[in-house]
C-alpha cells in the first residue's frame, strides 16, 4: 500500500507540459495508447480524430480478472486507479492502418508489451512478453502467444494475456512496422549506440555512441535477430531501447511543446495507431494526471521471467519457456500495484534493460 506521504509529495510537485505527457508519449510511440497532450484541448481533439478505433475488444470476453480497488486507508474518490495497457506491434499494415480488414491467420504480433502505470504516478513499468512464449490460447490449446492475435484478433490476444497474467487490461492499442519508420522519421531520427556498423540501403552508420538513425535504419536495427547472441531476447531489448531513446529525445528537445516539431510527430502517430474506443477524453485526462510527475528515469523496461528457450511438445517449434512461478510473483505485484517493491528485491527474476544495448 502507498502512504499518504507519497501522495502528498506528488501533490506538491509541479512539472512542464512535456513532462506531464511523458508516459502518454511513450504509449503512443509503441503504437499503443494515450493521446493526451498536457491539456492542449484543440490538439487532443485533432489527434483523437485521426486515431483509428477498433471495435470494443473487451465486450465479448467471457471472464475477466477483477478491476483494481482503492486501498482500505484511501477513500475511493481520492484515489487514482492504476492502469494497465496492452501494446502490440504487428507485422501487417492492416492490423493498425485498417483494423476492419483483419483476417484470421493473416498477421501476428512481433511486439507484445504490458505497461503498468501505478496509482501514485511516480513510475511506469514496461514489461515485454516474448512473442514465442508458449502459452495456453483459449479455444486453441498450447501455442506461441503471438498466434493469439492471428487466431482471434485483439479480443483473443487480450483474453490470452489476462488468462496468463491474472492482470486486467484496461486499454489496448496496436501499430505496425510501417508506423515505426514514420514515427521515427517524424522525430528527425533517433540516437542509438551501435556496437557494430549498420548498413541499410547502401548507407553505413559507423559504430559509436548515440548515432542518429533514420526510420528505416532504426527498423533494421530493431528487427535484427539472427546475428544477436541471445536472439529474440536481445531483439526485445532493442525494441525497449528504441522507446527509451525516443522518449529521451522528446523530453530533451521539448517536442510536444513545440508546434513545429509536434505536429509532424503527432500526425504520424495519429495515422499509425489503432486503439480501443474506451481511450476517450476522460482517459486522456487520467493518463495526464498519472504521468505528470514522471521523469525519463522513472520508466523501467524489462522482459518477464523466462527459463530460456526450448521446443514445443511435438519438437517442431522453437519456443520461449516462461518461468511461471516467477511470472506469477511479478504479476501479483502488478495486481497489488507494488511493482516497485518487486523490482527492489526480485529484479534478478527479470531481464532488465541495460544502459547500453548491443
Amino acid at each position: 500500500m502507498r502512504s499518504h506521504t507519497r501522495r502528498s509529495r506528488r501533490a506538491r510537485s509541479t512539472t512542464s507540459r512535456g513532462r506531464r505527457a511523458l508516459v502518454i508519449s511513450l504509449c503512443l510511440l509503441v503504437g499503443l495508447a494515450g493521446i493526451g497532450l498536457g491539456g492542449v484541448w484543440g490538439i487532443q481533439q485533432w489527434l483523437a480524430g485521426r486515431v483509428e478505433k477498433i471495435d470494443d475488444p473487451f465486450a465479448a470476453l467471457p471472464t475477466r480478472p477483477p478491476a483494481a480497488t482503492a486501498p482500505a486507508d484511501v477513500a475511493e474518490d481520492e484515489w487514482d486507479a492504476p492502469m494497465n495497457l496492452l501494446l502490440l506491434g504487428s507485422d501487417s499494415r492492416i492490423s493498425a492502418g485498417d483494423p476492419s480488414q483483419w483476417q484470421a491467420g493473416a498477421q501476428r504480433t512481433d511486439t507484445i508489451m504490458l505497461v503498468h502505470l501505478p496509482a501514485d504516478g511516480e513510475a511506469a513499468y514496461v514489461m515485454s512478453i516474448p512473442r514465442d512464449s508458449w502459452v495456453d490460447v483459449p479455444g486453441h490449446g498450447q501455442a506461441k502467444i503471438n498466434a493469439a492475435f492471428s487466431y482471434g484478433g485483439a479480443p483473443l490476444m487480450i483474453q490470452t494475456v489476462e488468462q496468463l497474467t491474472g492482470v486486467r487490461i484496461d486499454h489496448f492499442a496496436i501499430a505496425d512496422f510501417e508506423s515505426f519508420v514514420a514515427i521515427t522519421d517524424a522525430m528527425g531520427g533517433v540516437r542509438i549506440t551501435l556496437d557494430t556498423d549498420l548498413t541499410v540501403g547502401g548507407t553505413t552508420v559507423p559504430a559509436g555512441k548515440h548515432q542518429l538513425l533514420s526510420g528505416e535504419q532504426a527498423l533494421r536495427w530493431v528487427r535484427e535477430r539472427k546475428t544477436l547472441a541471445r536472439g529474440d531476447f536481445d531483439r526485445v531489448q532493442r525494441q525497449q531501447a528504441w522507446i527509451r531513446a525516443m522518449v529521451a529525445r522528446m523530453r530533451n528537445e521539448g517536442t510536444l511543446s513545440n508546434p513545429v516539431k509536434s505536429v509532424p510527430f503527432l500526425r504520424a502517430v495519429g495515422d499509425s495507431v489503432a486503439t480501443d474506443p474506451g481511450l476517450d477524453d476522460g482517459v486522456m485526462s487520467q493518463l495526464q494526471n498519472m504521468a505528470r510527475n514522471l521523469g525519463s528515469n522513472d520508466i523501467a523496461f524489462f522482459t518477464v521471467p523466462t527459463n530460456g528457450t526450448g521446443r514445443s511438445p511435438d519438437g517442431a517449434q522453437s519456443i520461449v519457456v516462461l518461468d511461471q512461478p516467477a511470472l506469477d510473483e511479478l504479476m501479483t505485484s502488478v495486481r497489488d500495484d507494488a511493482v516497485d517493491a518487486f523490482l527492489a528485491t526480485r529484479s534478478d527474476l527479470v531481464d532488465v534493460l541495460p544502459p547500453v544495448v548491443e
